[in-house]
């Protein structure tokens, strides 16, 4: 179980390495990852998740007991994070939030789905693929929501509001899966040439935001940031997994295949959206990039730990 879970988890936190080594030894300029993750933010995820959503049955993979399940647990995780960034580490209130979004947002494509695929076949993976419908939409709702609410600087609840509103139709990430949502549900036939071209964008998007990723993290100690990352790991590793567990198996009584998908997808490190949503409102960035790197080393461990309760 360990060499699987090495297999699928190395890799990324290779291209990770590659991009942080790539600068650190002068080979790949830092002007060049920022327009890297211009790239990947702007563009390539957008067209990865236009893609996807717009390729998903939604009637055969959504079940409301399982949704609440895993969001339940991201929720609870977010404000956590929050009170723990404002009360212990003392962060300004925008800094807080980029925190407990990073606590909130799984890894569940680079990480989750070859995690589950791997332990439990390709057959059990419809309850993941209706997590990830809507989780960064609804996610980046919620983190957009908090952060304008924390900027509001004596707006006004109308002023805030249309602010929120503004930040989520200039998002391109929202702007992807809004677009993804319209083709599934409208049932278009789009030009093939179109499908090729943004598949090609699309197949860039992870493996050049890892790269980005690592080459960002020389900007940033690991130390500096240890406490806040150890904070976000255990609550994305630990307490998010726990609470998906206990809704899943107590409150709902769902069926194994679901309890698998939510609490697996739960479990894992907190995703590339954590770095891509801080450096989106410049805010904690050094703190989200080191979560995203003990995150991501951590969960080798602990997604056996959690395998091993879910058989």
């Amino acid at each position: 179980m360990i060499l699987q879970l090495l297999n699928v988890v190395m890799p990324v936190f290779l291209v990770i390495g590659a991009g942080y080594i790539a600068v650190k030894l002068d080979l790949f300029k830092i002007s060049a990852v920022d327009g890297l993750m211009t790239f990947t933010q702007g563009l390539a995820i957008p067209c990865l998740l236009f893609l996807n959503i717009m390729r998903l049955d939604f009637a055969a993979v959504f079940d409301w007991r399982l949704m609440v399940s895993f969001y339940t647990g991201a929720i609870i995780s977010f404000t956590i994070g929050i009170i723990g960034a404002r009360t212990l580490f003392r962060r300004r209130p925008g800094d807080s939030v980029a925190i407990g979004f990073a606590a909130m947002f799984s890894n569940s494509l680079l990480l989750g789905l070859p995690i589950m695929e791997r332990a439990y076949g390709a057959g059990a993976l419809a309850g993941n693929f209706a997590i990830i419908s809507i989780h960064a939409p609804l996610l980046y709702l919620i983190g957009i929501t908090m952060m304008e609410a924390s900027r509001a600087d004596g707006r006004g609840v109308a002023g805030t509001v249309q602010t929120i509103i503004k930040a989520m139709f200039r998002n391109t990430l929202m702007i992807g899966l809004a677009l993804g949502f319209a083709v599934n549900i409208t049932n278009i036939t789009l030009p093939e040439p179109l499908i090729s071209a943004v598949e090609m964008i699309a197949r860039a998007a992870l493996p050049a935001a890892l790269f980005a990723l690592g080459g960002t993290l020389t900007r940033y100690s690991l130390r500096a940031s240890l406490g806040e990352a150890t904070m976000i790991s255990t609550l994305k590793l630990m307490v998010h997994p726990a609470i998906a567990y206990v809704m899943c198996t107590i409150v709902f009584d769902l069926p194994i295949e679901f309890t698998r998908s939510a609490v697996v997808t739960a479990a894992m490190a907190p995703g590339i959206n954590a770095y891509v949503f801080a450096n989106m409102y410049n805010r904690a960035k050094g703190a989200a990039a080191s979560a995203v790197l003990l995150g991501t080393v951590a969960s080798i461990f602990s997604a056996s730990m959690w395998l091993v309760i879910l058989g």
